[in-house]
């Protein structure tokens, strides 16, 4: 049976830019088996989008919340997403926020 994939963007405030915070989300994401992506934005948080069924989302999100060594994460709010089809086949880091 297929579970159903829900999509998700994360807002990570904190110092979460120039500490390796979006490596860290990448690889969190391959090791849950999650697509969509990470990068920076512009107001210094760092922004998820995230496609998985809900109890994967919800590991995610976990690990969004502690980060990597060197970064404090302050909050990590959420909002529901579309599924958007160009990213559901992979994980990246973006570059163009």
């Amino acid at each position: 049976m297929h579970e159903e994939r829900n999509a998700k963007r994360y807002y990570v405030s904190g110092m979460v830019q120039g500490v390796g915070y979006r490596y860290f989300a990448e690889r969190a994401a391959m090791h849950l088996k999650v697509m969509g992506y990470v990068r920076n934005l512009r107001d210094g948080r760092v922004e998820v989008y995230a496609i998985a069924p809900a109890e994967t989302l919800a590991a995610l999100r976990r690990d969004l919340e502690r980060g990597p060594y060197g970064a404090t994460v302050t909050s990590v709010t959420e909002e529901e997403a579309v599924v958007e089809p160009r990213f559901a086949d992979e994980f990246s880091i973006e570059y163009d926020a």
